[in-house]
């Protein structure tokens, strides 16, 4: 159940108060329940009466003078008890004309039932210690308060302005301090938030810390349910907070709320388990954040990454939906995610005894059968066993992807296509941001880049592409022999080249394939 403002009860630990200058001032002794010393104080209260028990509601340290259990020990004993009772944090004890050591019979009830109880050897004013502590619970409730509602009206504000899910988690990481981390409920990490190195920390131990997920918090380790509507789809973690654990639980219970607000209004036109594969995958692939430094978010998603034959693959005109689910039927494991412009990134994860090449041709045939996607283009890079070259693997599949993105004879590719089959068309994607190849395209299509000549354009790009056959130019263009020969001639002339030359021709279809290149 979630934490609200009215339940908060910040406190202070019987370590925390016997810690206080005020308190030290009176040489405090623990003499019975050391151990127990972390119980949280939620007030502090003077009673001498044998059955104070009655009086209580729990979590209050007791003062007393012992003035009205002098001389009976059946008194002394009850005291205890009644405290122990009613859940009462510690009893303090001030020496003085009433006790002038510590009673054995006091401390032996107190030692027996766990409850911490420590002497005053100086005089002490309780007056000074009941103000002292309770100015202190009133300041950390009001701060709790302030703290709740900067953090509600934080999260309010970025989502009614359609921040992503990572701008909610960093702001809910600058709150508490520490790293934060959101689960699906088979604990695969979603989504994270806070300092990168402690992050890292945080995931490199994640299998020992998702088993025990469902465990008692302690050691700033501090969860939150998410769901709504009677269902529970994940958790958020605060790792490691280091404020009071009341704070952190009521902190933990916001950003809970805001973060099922944030899924209940559709803050992304994607799934979180989508947005984390392809933020993943879009690091793997730019290379700007190590592969090495991404390996613990890769564990942490659930892909096996420990002696694995790894399958980068970039699939076009594919449904990303779709492609997970054909991941799924065939028991695949892997990540998918979208990419720009209609590419979806998938990574395979294989055991090294399986045959990786025909797992992904089943995998290409199965996703065509099941999507009805006959045109979808599957490119993969050569299978890696080294997960540092995954990064290579991703960009070698997106090129050849790209290469053969507009080939007018994609449908006679192979099944999965790799970068052996894309030729001298492949060859120009890769340099086709090189200078000079653009200096090169440019001067030998001068005569045919103006907008009058698109035309003219397109019908070289077809005669070439049909190994010059002018019956099938002619046929594809709509035009009667006589028609193209004139465009032909044309062409030509324009350029000052015989395409009727084989290195002439040759030439100028380079060049129209760098220049096509650079456009897409």
């Amino acid at each position: 159940m979630a934490t609200t403002l009215d339940t908060l009860e910040p406190a202070l630990s019987v370590r925390q108060v016997l810690g206080l200058e005020r308190v030290l001032a009176g040489e405090p002794e623990v003499v019975a329940g050391a151990g127990q010393l972390d119980r949280l104080v939620r007030w502090v209260h003077v009673a001498e009466a044998a059955d104070v028990g009655v009086m209580l509601s729990g979590g209050e340290m007791i003062l007393t003078t012992g003035v009205l259990l002098a001389g009976d020990e059946g008194a002394q004993a009850e005291y205890i008890q009644s405290l122990h009772r009613a859940e009462a944090s510690a009893v303090v004890l001030g020496l003085g004309r009433a006790f002038p050591a510590p009673p054995d019979v006091m401390r032996r009830a107190a030692e027996r039932c766990g409850l911490p109880m420590v002497v005053l050897h100086r005089p002490f004013p309780f007056a000074e210690l009941t103000e002292e502590v309770q100015s202190r619970l009133v300041r950390r409730k009001f701060a709790a308060v302030s703290l709740s509602e900067a953090v509600r009206t934080a999260l309010t504000g970025l989502i009614t302005g359609g921040a992503p899910l990572q701008s909610l988690l960093d702001e809910i990481a600058a709150h508490s301090a520490c790293p934060v981390v959101v689960t699906n409920l088979a604990h695969r990490v979603l989504a994270t938030a806070g300092e990168r190195s402690a992050v890292d920390d945080v995931l490199r131990d994640w299998e020992r810390i998702a088993r025990q997920a469902g465990g008692s918090e302690g050691d700033g380790w501090i969860r939150a349910e998410l769901g709504g509507r009677g269902e529970r789809w994940g958790q958020i973690m605060l790792c490691g907070y280091r404020g009071d654990t009341a704070t952190g639980r009521l902190l933990a219970d916001r950003a809970a709320e805001a973060l099922v607000l944030h899924r209940m209004l559709g803050g992304s036109a994607h799934t979180w388990e989508e947005q984390s594969a392809q933020s993943l995958l879009t690091d793997l692939a730019s290379g700007v954040v190590p592969a090495r430094q991404l390996l613990p978010r890769a564990r942490a998603a659930g892909l096996p990454v420990n002696r694995r034959t790894f399958v980068p693959m970039v699939v076009r005109d594919g449904d990303t939906a779709q492609l997970d689910r054909v991941l799924r039927l065939l028991g695949l494991p892997g990540l998918v995610a979208e990419l720009a412009d209609g590419a979806t990134a998938v990574l395979l994860s294989l055991p090294r005894d399986q045959d990786a090449d025909a797992l992904a041709a089943h995998f290409a045939s199965r996703l065509r059968t099941e999507s009805g996607a006959l045109k979808a283009v599957v490119a993969a890079a050569g299978q890696r066993t080294v997960w540092d070259d995954v990064p290579a693997g991703l960009r070698e599949a997106q090129h050849v992807a790209d290469a053969v993105a507009d080939s007018s004879d994609a449908l006679d590719l192979p099944t999965v296509v790799r970068l052996k089959d894309v030729h001298l068309r492949g060859l120009i994607r890769l340099l086709r941001d090189d200078p000079q190849v653009q200096s090169f395209a440019e001067r030998e299509l001068d005569g045919l880049l103006c907008a009058a000549d698109e035309d003219l354009l397109a019908v070289l790009r077809t005669y070439l592409a049909t190994g010059r056959n002018k019956s099938r130019t002619a046929q594809l263009h709509h035009v009667s022999r006589p028609a193209l020969y004139r465009r032909l001639e044309a062409i030509e002339g324009r350029l000052g080249v015989d395409l009727d030359d084989f290195e002439q021709a040759a030439s100028v279809h380079i060049a129209l394939l760098a220049h096509d290149a650079q456009q897409g």
